[in-house]
């Protein structure tokens, strides 16, 4: 899937960066676990990929610098992947995935890619 946000950022570091500017990030989430089931897969890719555009749909076309959680926040690249990351585990903690599959999955990697060059990414251990 895709998202397209405004943001700013605070430091010198940031340069030009610094004032409200855009990004597109194309955005890739994949899920692992030690086993498949009896089915042959990891989790249902349906109720993956609707869960998957819930969490982005509440960022996309936004600007991060007025969403009450992300205020005061430097949404970098590597942040966002890191938010993202921890939306989706809520959800699936919550059954969004289906009856079962929040304890079978045991990592989760989130990547946001802004261009070939500038992408990053947060993997974990599902709890």
């Amino acid at each position: 899937h895709h998202i397209m946000i405004a943001h700013s950022f605070r430091g010198e570091i940031f340069g030009p960066a610094r004032r409200l500017h855009g990004a597109t990030y194309a955005v890739e989430v994949a899920f692992r676990r030690a086993e498949l089931d009896d089915h042959g897969l990891v989790c249902d890719i349906g109720l993956a990929l609707k869960t998957v555009r819930e969490v982005l749909g509440l960022l996309d076309y936004r600007n991060l610098d007025e969403v009450p959680e992300l205020k005061g926040r430097n949404t970098t690249t590597e942040f966002l992947a890191g938010e993202i990351f921890r939306r989706l585990q809520s959800r699936i903690a919550e059954g969004a995935l289906g009856p079962g599959t929040a304890e079978r999955l045991c990592s989760m990697r989130v990547v946001l890619r802004e261009s070939p060059v500038a992408w990053a990414s947060f993997e974990d251990a599902l709890r």
